[in-house]
């Protein structure tokens, strides 16, 4: 199967393939780790009627605030229910629940195991396993590829650099897959990311949300010479 994001060609049949033939939610064993049990590995069971134990994998920022991306693994999310955070122990509340439809919300009171939705008003990162308080439990590390392309990029205008720092760590904690550094003999800054397109798409988000416009380019090689008879 092959397709172009960019130019939305093959983007439904793919879609439609993932319905078709990947497995359902009850026909994958996922697993979590019991940090009272010195992270034993156990079994994550998609059943509403158990205790709760969901993924925060994806952050998005909005005109309402930060959206959180929550996949259920066992039990069920209900609005205006108390959520625990593994990482960081702290305790909180679930003001709203959406399913998002591309740009579109739509407001439920519940999703069950196996579900993917969005909530409003938690100060989370990215990987970060909430429960309801009942079992220690914890998901191992979400496994993030490595990056494929890289680009040199800067402001324009030496006034945006708060601007573009400020862009440069929240696009960083909103994804994994999109990395930023210093390079320490060119001291140009270094995105990396899934693609052109991956990477493009910042670049934009930077100019549309930071107002910020930027140079970008390809990294710089630092070379050096050998000395031979």
């Amino acid at each position: 199967m092959m397709g172009s994001a960019l130019a939305d060609k093959g983007v439904q049949p793919m879609l439609d393939a993932v319905c078709d033939y990947l497995p359902n939610p009850s026909e994958i064993e996922n697993t979590g780790l019991d940090k009272s049990r010195g992270e034993k590995t156990v079994k994550l069971v998609p059943y509403d009627s158990l205790p709760f134990v969901g993924l925060a994998f994806k952050l998005e920022e909005n005109n309402y605030g930060q959206l959180t991306y929550i996949r259920v693994y066992q039990g069920k999310l209900t609005k205006g229910s108390y959520l625990f955070n593994s990482r960081t122990d702290k305790k909180v509340r679930i003001p709203r629940i959406v399913r998002m439809h591309s740009n579109e919300m739509e407001d439920v009171s519940e999703v069950g195991a196996g579900e993917i939705c969005a909530v409003f008003g938690v100060d989370c990162a990215s990987g970060d396993t909430f429960t309801d308080g009942g079992l220690p439990y914890t998901m191992s590390s979400m496994f993030v590829p490595d990056a494929v392309m890289s680009l040199s990029i800067k402001p324009k205008r030496t006034g945006d650099a708060d601007n573009f720092s400020k862009a440069m760590n929240r696009f960083q904690r909103e994804d994994p897959t999109f990395r930023v550094h210093v390079d320490p003999e060119s001291e140009e800054t270094i995105i990396s990311g899934m693609g052109e397109l991956h990477l493009e798409v910042y670049v934009e988000r930077l100019r549309r949300e930071y107002k910020t416009e930027c140079v970008t380019g390809q990294p710089r090689v630092a070379y050096r010479e050998t000395i031979a008879r």
